[in-house]
């Protein structure tokens, strides 16, 4: 877990290393392959679109992201994918795409009703009648939370070489649906550690899917894993698969 909004050109280029491919990767790929026109909201690096079009998709991809120093990853490989900086409340699109994605929890960034409407809003208008809209958050029953202690340091090598540590550690005591935590790297060369702070939110299934019919999407799947499991109380991850109403 990283905090996708950071946007220091050092941390950007850590980015990868500290979210290497996986399943969830893989998930989004078959969607995105199969589309003809995606957009990736909160692109990061984009990784997810440079891989499909790798792999011969020869539709429009575009990604999305709020932090200059992600895209400037994006674009050291380019590939023809389009390149947009700004958010849901700064872009938008007129029924151009078929498949709307936003990986790596980036939905849990959207703390406010207000700022979760809209932004929902936006995808609906961005996706064509039938369209898909793919995400995940984490399941509240599984409380991922309680495993983010300082305790848990994970170390990378960044592009120079130098080792670089990240930790998490979370703001006590955890009320309601929000979880606030500060994330800290520290670098074996740096002067001093970069620390940021972030608020998630941790919406059930139920709401998820009262927030989508309200702003024209109906849930067609949803899973608990990536395995395409049962979504239960406990599951990891609600990933989410709904379909733009005509």
């Amino acid at each position: 877990m990283v905090d996708r909004s950071f946007g220091d050109l050092s941390l950007a280029a850590l980015y990868d290393a500290l979210n290497p491919w996986g399943p969830g990767d893989d998930f989004y790929l078959g969607y995105v392959t199969s589309a003809r026109a995606v957009l990736d909201v909160g692109c990061g690096t984009g990784r997810l679109l440079r891989r499909a079009r790798a792999d011969g998709h020869r539709g429009r991809l575009v990604g999305l992201d709020p932090a200059a120093a992600m895209l400037v990853q994006g674009r050291r490989h380019d590939g023809g994918v389009e390149w947009v900086l700004g958010d849901l409340r700064t872009r938008d699109w007129d029924a151009e795409f078929d498949l709307v994605v936003m990986t790596g929890h980036v939905f849990q960034v959207l703390v406010c009703d207000e700022e979760l409407r809209a932004a929902l809003a936006t995808v609906r208008g961005a996706l064509r009648p039938g369209g898909r809209f793919v995400f995940e958050t984490r399941n509240p029953g599984a409380r991922a939370w309680e495993a983010w202690t300082p305790e848990r340091v994970r170390e990378v090598t960044g592009p120079g070489g130098d080792a670089v540590r990240m930790w998490h550690e979370v703001e006590q005591p955890v009320l309601g649906d929000r979880v606030t935590f500060t994330e800290t790297f520290a670098g074996d060369t740096w002067q001093d550690p970069r620390v940021s702070r972030t608020t998630l939110r941790f919406l059930g299934p139920d709401a998820l899917s009262a927030v989508l019919h309200e702003v024209g999407l109906t849930v067609v799947d949803q899973y608990g894993d990536w395995g395409r499991g049962p979504l239960t109380p406990t599951s990891p991850e609600i990933i989410t698969v709904a379909r733009a109403r005509p």
